[in-house]
């Protein structure tokens, strides 16, 4: 199929979507609640969340989000939430490893941190990031720690915390990548920088798609080069099965390392998401062993699907919207029956449903 074929295709998904500010408000008032003396939120669903340190600026950044016009920033609220990751950073720039037996998602929560603290601008805030910046940087799977171009996992960001050397890569998926570029990106780098170069490489390996037959693969995202278990949709011959979140991470990742919104890439995953795309049922898992994974991945897959769309500029339709407000629990929060990715925690499903409320930008 034709590039303009994809992007009149893009352009068709169109409808009217309802207002989302009294949802959006009522959100983020049920989240401004839940912070707690230190300024920071914590887990009381999982205990590696409890100390708080990748959850605070998970849920400050989305809060960030909002518009004043929704839900006007509570300025000493925001002060205590910077405070609470001032105190959490390590010398190294980490945060997530103030315990050192039990790391706490130090590069997403380094990344996250990162793109608040740029959000906020509070006096002082590029020192501040300085140092976590040098740390994502030195958590890159690339020569600095041994790694070489052929490896699958060279260019990708892993859970954090000791640097790793070759062979042993831990956990690596897209998902930590994409975030971990988006706080770079905070930071005020981009391609071609070093960083968002090697990245490339492995962004593009995650991708299923063939640079001299296009129309051979779908186009889609997998989730991890090196863990074939953590490919949630399975695999299909000898390719992993493509799905919405990732795909959706995928164009953003692919946008992030520099490719052009109507490169050969970005128009082939855009024409798979748009193509499967279904409200917040995420789309790219068949059979029945696979069918607790479109509800278990709902609310994440609203926030990414939603970022995607909006980086296209592509109407999406109201489905996500519709659903978000059908699914708000009383008192503001939103909360998923599946516990796959722990957003039966209302501190995880709550900011991703922010994310996918705020409007476009």
């Amino acid at each position: 199929m034709s590039r303009r074929w994809a992007i009149a295709a893009l352009v068709a998904l169109t409808s009217c979507a309802s207002k989302p500010e009294p949802v959006l408000h009522k959100g983020a008032a049920w989240l401004w609640s839940r912070q707690e003396a230190d300024g920071g939120w914590h887990s009381h669903t999982y205990g590696l969340l409890r100390l708080g340190q990748a959850l605070t600026p998970f849920v400050l950044d989305a809060l960030l989000e909002v518009p004043d016009a929704v839900y006007p920033q509570p300025r000493a609220n925001v002060d205590r939430a910077i405070a609470f990751i001032r105190a959490h950073t390590q010398p190294s720039g980490a945060l997530g490893t103030a315990d050192p037996g039990i790391p706490d998602y130090p590069n997403y929560g380094t990344a996250l941190a990162v793109s608040a603290l740029a959000r906020a601008r509070r006096t002082g805030w590029q020192e501040q990031i300085a140092p976590m910046v040098g740390y994502l940087r030195l958590q890159q799977f690339t020569e600095q720690n041994g790694w070489a171009p052929r490896d699958p996992a060279y260019g990708a960001w892993g859970m954090g915390g000791d640097r790793r050397t070759p062979p042993d890569t831990g956990h690596v998926d897209l998902s930590m990548t994409r975030y971990v570029l988006d706080g770079l990106h905070a930071a005020g780098l981009a391609a071609p920088d070093p960083a968002f170069a090697a990245a490339r490489t492995f962004v593009e390996r995650c991708q299923n798609f063939d640079a001299q037959h296009p129309d051979a693969l779908d186009g889609g995202f997998f989730f991890s080069t090196t863990e074939s278990d953590t490919n949630k949709a399975g695999q299909d011959g000898t390719h992993f099965r493509s799905y919405g979140t990732t795909t959706a991470d995928g164009i953003l990742a692919l946008l992030a390392v520099g490719h052009a919104p109507d490169s050969p890439r970005v128009v082939a995953a855009s024409r798979w998401l748009a193509s499967h795309h279904h409200d917040m049922d995420v789309p790219g898992f068949t059979g029945e062993a696979y069918q607790r994974w479109p509800r278990g991945l709902a609310y994440y897959y609203s926030a990414s699907s939603t970022r995607a769309f909006r980086e296209l500029r592509v109407n999406a339709g109201a489905g996500v919207a519709q659903g978000l407000q059908r699914t708000q629990r009383g008192d503001g929060s939103w909360s998923n029956p599946e516990n796959l990715v722990k957003e039966d925690d209302p501190l995880i499903a709550t900011p991703f449903a922010i994310r996918a409320l705020v409007p476009g930008r």
